[in-house]
């Protein structure tokens, strides 16, 4: 019987790439999920999600539609520490049962291959904040400058309040990058940060073939 799939998580701050390197692992052929859109869905209408974070929040964090007012919530929660770790501690159980569920379910004996690498990528923003790294056989950090990831989060037209409030609500990126098992560095081109995706996809098939 083959070994489990490889389990390995991609973590990284706020506009530091790991979105596009998502995309990138899943354009080689990698199964991939991703949290943010996880804690979208465990909220959504109807479900027990959005129940508790309106018995917490109010029903003040509801749109016109029934909706979560993700904008809203926002409000709240990026002003208030208390606030945004009651809203994790309902959101992050979710959602990372929905993780587990999800590698429970990939072909675990298929034989690693150019189609089927044998590891798989959950795309996880505050994968040490909630202390689950060891949940997962790797760790990929995506890491760039400060000025970097600040230019970046302008150009997505954050006002510089909101920009502090986002960094001040995640660990550093200098920490992330110290306690990561590979790290890509997305400071420069397309093209560069591509090349250390390849490069990185390879050697976890390579791990994976050989456990």
């Amino acid at each position: 019987m083959a070994a489990p799939v490889l389990r390995v998580a991609l973590t990284g701050g706020i506009a530091t790439g790991k979105s596009y390197c998502l995309g990138r692992f899943a354009a080689l052929g990698v199964p991939t999920i991703d949290a943010d859109a996880l804690s979208h869905a465990v909220v959504a209408p109807g479900t027990t999600g959005l129940a508790a974070v309106v018995a917490r929040f109010g029903k003040d964090v509801l749109g016109a539609n029934g909706g979560l007012d993700r904008a809203a919530l926002g409000e709240v929660v990026f002003a208030d520490a208390s606030a945004r770790a009651d809203l994790e501690a309902i959101i992050h159980p979710l959602v990372y049962t929905r993780i587990s569920e999800w590698f429970a379910t990939l072909d675990v004996n298929a034989r690693p291959s150019a189609s089927t690498p044998g590891f798989a990528i959950a795309d996880i923003p505050l994968l040490y904040e909630t202390g689950h790294e060891r949940d997962f056989d790797r760790v990929v950090v995506t890491a760039c400058s400060a000025s970097v990831q600040q230019q970046r989060l302008a150009d997505r037209g954050f006002s510089p309040d909101e920009i502090r409030q986002r960094l001040d609500a995640q660990m550093s990126t200098d920490t992330k990058r110290a306690r990561a098992d590979v790290v890509i560095d997305t400071n420069g081109s397309k093209e560069v940060t591509d090349r250390q995706v390849a490069a990185i996809f390879e050697a976890l098939r390579r791990q994976r073939q050989e456990r």
